[in-house]
């Protein structure tokens, strides 16, 4: 029954690693058609969540709402030496953002952001030769974050927000019961809670230059769940089935960034974003039963980071246009890939516009995302026995995102 035991193991491990590298950035339109490279411009309600030191730049009362709509699509040739395709299921996911923001005083100004920085999941078919690894996973995070931002000086701010965390989880996936016949099915629904905090700097040294940094804490989520494996009759006793518990802590974020207004129309800007990946070594799963032994298993996955540029110019005294791009290193070793998260360095290109109405401004955007093709040769992750998921992975994805904007 050892082997039935690591089903539950997977299930809970494969269902995490989705908070990881699924980190969505997307949480603002005008940021997106800028490539994200936002964390030294950070002027409307979304500074929130990429420098909260901007909010001090705000006046008035302003309210934000928006989503970002993503479309991955990914294909899987393999397992080696086979070439058959196999395609994932399409989905459409669509993390959402909420931003308030109130200036207090001249020099004090306080918000409010909801948005969903980890999720999406991915979908296989039920008969896929993948099935004993992942069949459907999913994950969403919602996280709340009071914030407030005080001007130290007209060219120096500061800005502080705390992070109240809750993440839902889904993962289903067949078992295989070898030597007896037929195969099983595996469910693993849970949620759990978590705090954080973050904080920010804007200075602008010289006139038209203007310098960021925020740092976005780790955050400890407490994960609970119920692990379901439902086989034969005969072996149904025998499969692990029960309450579970884990502990996952999401990575921390340096952001660092540079904009530059080149001329009344023309402002530019880039940002460089670490992300401590490294933290993620391994994972531990209790069941609160006795009667199933507590497992681990290794991840190692490593530091990684984004480079970031975009660029936004007035065309019209009401319409901005946008571009930017993006290069995103995946924190992933070939060895620990599978078809819950196929990873792989993303290259990223973005436009956008803003149209500004009496009280209301409008953003829409577009980010066409290429996820390097990658070959694994050296898998750990078994898909049948001690056969490895060797093969390749291809992905695209596009987003699409909008925000509307309302000042009091």
């Amino acid at each position: 029954m050892k082997k039935l035991l690591t089903i539950a193991l997977l299930v809970f491990s494969h269902t995490l690693i989705i908070a990881g590298g699924f980190q969505v950035n997307e949480h603002g339109s005008r940021a997106m058609g800028m490539g994200g490279a936002f964390i030294a411009v950070a002027n409307d309600p979304s500074a929130i969540y990429f420098n909260p030191a901007g909010l001090a730049q705000l006046k008035g009362m302003k309210i934000m709402l928006g989503a970002t709509f993503i479309a991955p699509r990914t294909t899987f040739r393999g397992p080696a030496p086979s070439v058959d395709e196999h395609k994932m299921v399409k989905q459409i996911f669509y993390p959402i953002n909420l931003y308030g923001s109130y200036q207090l005083t001249n020099k004090l100004v306080v918000g409010l952001g909801l948005n969903n920085p980890f999720g999406l999941g991915t979908k296989w078919p039920e008969d896929w030769v993948g099935r004993f690894l992942a069949t459907e996973t999913r994950l969403r995070t919602f996280f709340v974050t009071p914030s407030v931002a005080y001007k130290v000086t007209e060219d120096i701010s500061v800005g502080w927000g705390l992070d109240f965390v809750y993440g839902q989880v889904l993962l289903k996936r067949k078992a295989d019961l070898a030597p007896f016949a037929g195969e099983g099915n595996v469910k693993l629904e849970g949620s759990g809670t978590g705090f954080g905090y973050r904080f920010g700097i804007l200075a602008n040294p010289l006139k038209d230059l203007s310098v960021g940094f925020s740092y976005r804490g780790d955050v400890r989520l407490k994960f609970k769940g119920t692990a379901e494996t439902k086989g034969p009759a005969q072996l149904q006793n025998n499969l692990p089935n029960g309450d579970v518990k884990t502990e996952l802590t999401t990575p921390q974020n340096f952001n660092f960034g540079l904009a530059y207004k080149v001329n009344p129309q023309l402002l530019v800007a880039a940002s460089l974003q670490y992300v401590t990946w490294s933290s993620y070594r391994d994972l531990k799963v209790d069941f609160v039963d006795p009667k199933w032994p507590d497992l681990s298993s290794p991840k190692n996955w490593f530091d990684s980071y984004i480079i970031r540029f975009g660029g936004e110019y007035n065309l019209l005294s009401n319409l901005d246009l946008r571009a930017g791009m993006l290069y995103d290193k995946n924190p992933i070793r070939d060895e620990y890939v599978d078809p819950t998260l196929p990873d792989s360095d993303r290259l990223g290109f973005t436009f956008g516009a803003g149209y500004k109405m009496q009280n209301i401004t409008l953003d829409f955007s577009y980010m066409f995302l290429r996820v390097a093709e990658r070959t694994i040769s050296s898998s750990k992750v078994y898909y049948s026995g001690s056969n490895p998921f060797n093969g390749t992975y291809n992905t695209t994805t596009h987003l699409f995102g909008f925000n509307v904007t309302y000042n009091f």
